[in-house]
């Protein structure tokens, strides 16, 4: 197991979530992607981007009516894959919404940039490998170097916004998404004040497409109401999306110094591996992560008023995360709340925990557990919210990542306090 050192003794110094920006299927917003999530909304939908008629691949979570040139200078648009400019736009928002809106020119090395990513750019990629073979190698751009790359979001961003910091990118699986928030909290508890951490993806790139058909978890199915049903016995994997999302991240006694509105607070974190598609043996990974982020947040499993479940949508996956929550819980595991609003938009790999954060974050402050859409017949001995959103004090959330490639990882969010509303 592998703890973020969060709640260790590095430093006393307390991270604070001041901003939040979203890019999603559901929402190019915070607020609308925070109406859809509360009113459980599906957008999945059948896959329409060129290319990708022929593939087995026939529902995901499309981001429609983006705009990336209303948003982002051509300079930056035209070295940067479409995952990167999902990115971009978000980080805009985050900073916006953190009244940090303006470049880092004063301070350029007190802010930092971390993202994960899952597979990087392959819509930029396919684009340059076709005129490759199709017209010669002196059509290839010199950009595809690096806009293909996994670490493509972290560097545009921290050279678009002027940002010197601490910067780095997690390259594994969807977890990831978690490990990037642990590591950004791990810098401010080191003395950098801000740190821009998130992730974002687009996988809808025909040749994206064909790479993840080679995951037996993914999602045949060609009712959009049927494909991803975690947590029933219909379970039938997956649906993929894009998009993802960008918090701010500071020191709590900076912001509250500076007048910032403190969104919540990082408690408590860990990771562990146990192999790819390895199921049976992700309940042992995913207990041990999740004790291991309530010891590091000091909190005791009845504190936890909600869980954002990872919600695999395999059966054997779904089964070893509600053996989870009742092995690292106790009694509490199959009492506790627990919700996955992914359902109404799918899986952005290493940006779905991301949008968990966002929607955790955003329950615990309107007070709302939101639903999981399109799931209602449960099988497992857990207390999923369905239908509607249940409203609720929330103080704590956990919040639950496992990838394809057999990382688990923990997050532990606790709601804003008095002070810094």
């Amino acid at each position: 197991m592998s703890g973020s050192g969060i709640g260790s003794d590095i430093g006393t110094r307390r991270t604070a979530v001041t901003g939040i920006g979203v890019i999603a299927p559901n929402g190019l917003h915070t607020d609308t992607y925070w109406k859809s999530v509360k009113e459980g909304a599906s957008v999945l939908d059948r896959v329409t981007r060129e290319g990708c008629e022929h593939l087995p691949l026939r529902v995901a979570g499309e981001v429609r009516g983006f705009d990336p040139s209303a948003l982002i200078e051509e300079t930056f648009l035209v070295q940067t894959d479409k995952f990167t400019h999902f990115a971009l736009a978000a980080a805009d928002a985050a900073l916006q919404d953190a009244g940090l809106s303006s470049s880092a020119a004063d301070s350029p090395y007190s802010v930092g940039v971390v993202t994960a990513a899952g597979s990087g750019g392959g819509e930029f990629g396919q684009r340059e490998l076709q005129k490759l073979w199709g017209q010669g190698s002196r059509f290839v751009g010199p950009y595809q170097s690096i806009a293909w790359f996994y670490a493509a979001s972290t560097g545009q961003i921290s050279i678009r916004k002027g940002f010197k910091g601490p910067c780095g990118v997690v390259a594994s699986d969807e977890a990831g998404g978690l490990d990037a928030i642990a590591h950004a909290a791990q810098a401010v508890q080191r003395g950098t004040e801000v740190v821009v951490v998130g992730a974002a993806e687009a996988p809808l790139a025909p040749y994206s497409g064909v790479c993840q058909l080679g995951y037996r978890e993914l999602s045949t199915v060609e009712d959009p109401a049927r494909a991803y049903r975690p947590f029933t016995s219909a379970a039938c994997g997956f649906v993929p999306a894009e998009g993802g999302a960008v918090l701010v991240v500071e020191d709590l006694d900076r912001a509250r110094r500076r007048g910032a509105t403190v969104r919540a607070t990082v408690a408590g974190h860990a990771a562990t591996f146990t192999g790819a598609s390895r199921w049976d043996r992700s309940r042992d990974g995913l207990a041990h992560a999740i004790r291991g982020a309530l010891d590091e947040a000091g909190c005791a499993p009845e504190e936890i008023d909600v869980v954002f479940a990872d919600a695999m949508g395999v059966p054997e996956a779904d089964r070893a995360e509600a053996l989870a929550l009742a092995d690292a819980l106790g009694p509490y595991g199959t009492k506790v709340p627990v919700t996955a609003p992914k359902t109404g938009i799918g899986r952005s790999y290493c940006g779905a925990p991301l949008l968990d954060v966002a929607a955790a974050v955003l329950a615990m402050e309107h007070g709302q557990i939101p639903p999981t859409p399109g799931v209602f017949d449960i099988c497992h001995d857990i207390d999923l919210v369905t239908s509607t959103a249940r409203p609720a004090e929330l103080r704590t959330a956990l919040v639950l990542s496992r990838g394809l490639m057999g990382s688990n990882s923990a997050l532990v969010l606790r709601g804003a306090a008095p002070e810094g509303r």
